[in-house]
This record gives C-alpha cells, sequence and structure tokens, in this order.
C-alpha cells in the first residue's frame, strides 16, 4: 500500500474554472454555494456566454480553437496568476485528466481541485491501471496486466490463452478510440498492426494489451469520493448502458436489477482500490457487467458527466466534495451514512441531427425548461445563446428523480415532452422515442442496444 502523508489544509478563497459550458456553470454554482470566487476563462467563441457575466472575473485566453485555448496550459496558468485565484477546477474534458497540467498547477503554488498527479498518471494508463485494481482486488477483464509483445507467436499465445474473440486496446486510450475486435486467430496480426498505428497517431504511443471480448455487457459505474486523510466511501452505482459509439446518451442510478448484495463487494474493493494508490477527490470506477460478474475497464479521475443522478439519489453535492477535499477537509460522511433513495435518470440534449447526427450550429431563438419537483437542468444555455462548432455538441442535462424507476422514467417522458428548445436541430426527438422503448423501460438493454435500436429504426 502506498503510504500517505496527511496534507495540511490549504485554503483558498478564489477558484479558476478551466473549463466552458454547462460544467463551467456546475462548478461555479457549487463555489458560490461555499461562498468562494470564482474566474471564468473564455476562448473568443465563448466571450459573450452569460456565466462568464456571472463570476467575479472572466477571462479571454485564446481564440475559438480548442487547442488554442481551453487546452492551452500557458494561458490557462497565466489566467489563474493575474485572476490571483488560488485554486484551478478543471471540470471533465479538456485538461481533467492531464498529469502534467495538474503537477504545473501544483508547482505554480496553486491547488489542482482533483486527484494527484502521480494517481491521474497511473490510472491514465490502462495496463498500470489493471495493475493496480488487479493488486487491490478489483475484479477485472479476463487478460494480462502486461503490454502486449511486438513478437507475432507470442501474441498469438496469449490471445489462445484468453479465449476467442478478444479485444486490442491502446494503453492510453479513451473515448472509444484505439480499440478492434477480434473474433478469431486469422484477424489477430492484422487487427493488433492497424491498432498499433492508431494508438500511435491518436496517443502518441503503440502500447497495445488485450483482454477478453464480453458479448453482451452493460456499462456500470461506482462513484468514489476521498479525502487527504484516508477516508474513502462509494456513492452507489449507475447504468450507462446506453451509448453510441461509445458515447453516452442516457444514464441511470442506480444501475436496475442488480441486488445490493452482489455490488457491495465490489463498491469495497474500489475503496480499498483508493485507498492504496493514494487517491483524493471524486473519481469513477468503470466495469462490464455480464451474468451476474463485474470486470473493470477504466477509472476517470474526474468528474464524469452524469454526476448529477448519483446526486440525486445520494443527497450528497459532489462538486462541493471535490472542492471540500482539496482545501483540506475530512469528509462529511462515512459508509454506513451512505444512503442512496429512489431513482434517478439523466438525458444529454446535444446539438445535433436526431438521424445523420451531424453537429448543429446556430442561434437558439426559444428555449422553453420544464422545471418541478424532482426536475433539474443543468445547461448554459438561453435564448438567443449561439451554439458554437468548436466544441462538443453537449448544450443541456435533463435530470430527474423518482421514487421508483417506473416513475423516473415517466417523469423524463413528461420532461422530454415539455421542453422546447427552437434554432437549432437537437437529439430531443430521437431521447423521446428512445424512452417510449418497451426494452429500455423495462432495463433489458446493453452497450449494444442503442446502435442496433438505431439500425433498426433507419431500415423502418
Amino acid at each position: 500500500m502506498r503510504s500517505r502523508t496527511v496534507q495540511p489544509a490549504r485554503r483558498f478563497e478564489t477558484v479558476l474554472i478551466a473549463n466552458r459550458g454547462e460544467i463551467a456553470v456546475r462548478i461555479q454554482r457549487a463555489c458560490r454555494e461555499l461562498g468562494l470566487a470564482t474566474v471564468t476563462v473564455c476562448s473568443e467563441a465563448d466571450r459573450d456566454a452569460a456565466y462568464g457575466k456571472a463570476s467575479d472575473m472572466s477571462l479571454c485566453i485564446g481564440p475559438s480553437s480548442a487547442a488554442k485555448s481551453y487546452l492551452n496550459q500557458d494561458a490557462l496558468l497565466l489566467a489563474a496568476r493575474l485572476s490571483e485565484a488560488g485554486a484551478v477546477h478543471p471540470g471533465y474534458g479538456f485538461l481533467s485528466e492531464n498529469a502534467a497540467f495538474a503537477a504545473a498547477v501544483e508547482e505554480a503554488g496553486l491547488v489542482f481541485i482533483g486527484p494527484e498527479p502521480s494517481s491521474i498518471a497511473t490510472m491514465g494508463d490502462k495496463i498500470s491501471a489493471k495493475s493496480a485494481m488487479m493488486a487491490a482486488g478489483v475484479p477485472c477483464v479476463p487478460g494480462p496486466d502486461k503490454e502486449l509483445p511486438n513478437d507475432p507467436a507470442v501474441i498469438d499465445q496469449i490471445a489462445a490463452q484468453i479465449g476467442y474473440p478478444v479485444i486490442v486496446k491502446a494503453a492510453g486510450g479513451g473515448g472509444g478510440r484505439g480499440m478492434r475486435v477480434v473474433p478469431n486467430a486469422d484477424a489477430l496480426q492484422e487487427t493488433v498492426a492497424l491498432t498499433r498505428e492508431e494508438a500511435r497517431k491518436a496517443f502518441g504511443s503503440s502500447s497495445l494489451y488485450m483482454e477478453k471480448f464480453l458479448q453482451r455487457p452493460r456499462h456500470v459505474e461506482i462513484q468514489v469520493l476521498c479525502d487527504n486523510h484516508g477516508n474513502a466511501v462509494w456513492l452507489g452505482h449507475r447504468d450507462c448502458s446506453m451509448q453510441r459509439r461509445h458515447q453516452k446518451v442516457a444514464e441511470e442510478a442506480p444501475a436496475p436489477g442488480i441486488p445490493r448484495q452482489t455490488i457491495a463487494p465490489v463498491g469495497a474493493a474500489c475503496v480499498e482500490a483508493c485507498r492504496q494508490i493514494g487517491y483524493r477527490g471524486a473519481g469513477t470506477f468503470e466495469f462490464l457487467y455480464e451474468n451476474g460478474a463485474f470486470y473493470f475497464i477504466e477509472m476517470n479521475t474526474r468528474l464524469q458527466v452524469e454526476h448529477p443522478v448519483t446526486e440525486m439519489t445520494s443527497g450528497f453535492d459532489i462538486v462541493q466534495a471535490q472542492i471540500k477535499v482539496a482545501q483540506g477537509e475530512v469528509l462529511e460522511i462515512s459508509q454506513d451514512e451512505v444512503e442512496c433513495e429512489g431513482h434517478s435518470i439523466e438525458c444529454r440534449i446535444n446539438a445535433e441531427d436526431p438521424v445523420s447526427f451531424m453537429p448543429s450550429a446556430g442561434i437558439i431563438t426559444a428555449l422553453d425548461l420544464p422545471s418541478g419537483p424532482g426536475i433539474r437542468v443543468d445547461t448554459h444555455i438561453h435564448a438567443g445563446y449561439k451554439v458554437s462548432p468548436h466544441y462538443d455538441s453537449l448544450i443541456a442535462k435533463l435530470i430527474v428523480h423518482g421514487a421508483t424507476r417506473a416513475e423516473a422514467m415517466a417523469k423524463m417522458r413528461d420532461v422530454l415532452a415539455r421542453i422546447r428548445l427552437d434554432g437549432i436541430s437537437t437529439n430531443i426527438p430521437l431521447l423521446r422515442a428512445l424512452f417510449e422503448d418497451d426494452a429500455f423501460i423495462r432495463g433489458e438493454t446493453d452497450i449494444h442496444y442503442l446502435e442496433q435500436w438505431l439500425k433498426q429504426r433507419s431500415a423502418a
């Protein structure tokens, strides 16, 4: 186990939000409720964003291109110095899981609101992450926790030991890139060569590893929170199986149909793994779940887009917890006190055509967002807002909570029916149809279901 040195309290009064859009608004709200000032940064495309005007200071850090603004580490650090911020919150995406950026923030004398750079580096490499999880007793997908060698004969042997089909993955991959399924031995060597080249171009490393390919799994996540004093808890679980091209469309908590006695030991193993690697802050363990068994695939060392469904069921503010832990505070909740109640569902509203999925930019001419008990909307948009073509298409998240899954599903159908968003194309029509699907309503889906459902719709 890694020895833990209790960090002294590092108080700060101002947080620089190194992100944009709805997550910038979410962090801004958490800071305001904690009495902290906020500094937002913006590219030229986001210069007129309303959340920038609502912050204590807003600084333009570069052109519209993310590479020259939100991914520009020097510009972000300069903005922190000019604004005299004491801490940096990276949100999700962009630099949130960049160990070098986290280290640069700390070296500049600022607090990085997230894990230590060493934890980000360990869990960012899929091979070292799997090795750490196996050592902590977290169940993993069958396959060695070592880099795939170059020797074709040894590669053949490893695949045969695992058993076909197998999946070849980039060690530094993510977002669904750098992975290919191999159905049989005849396709193995060509697939390995193609994936090595893709990994080299996309991630700067041709390092690969190999695992068993599971046929019909679900995607289940476990949310953890850890402080600097050796305390760690898991806040229930989420199902994120509704995906298209490895991008999530809808999420829910808890994952339906998984008994408490099945998942509790896995949650405890995740907490123990966090203690062993000296993890701090919020994190998410991602698993494939098939035939009653869990298989670790990766850990996200940041806040997740779908964190609201866990907040709605646990009643715990994860973003505020991140900030408090970064200031050296002890977690306010113990595992015995974690009580997840009811059911929560989140839909991602994307600025894209609901059939072709092509991004849709333009001005939102009208916006009417539903409200009521058990309804939450996380967004940065408003009537008159100009959706930029330069960034991710996510523009809002609809979250509902009900006493039961059936109640939450009914509430989401009502919310989707009532929302009005004019001026651009969105995936709202697709979501309305999805929440009328019988298999989804019954909770009988897996990670392949949505793509198959979309194929059937396009063929009809």
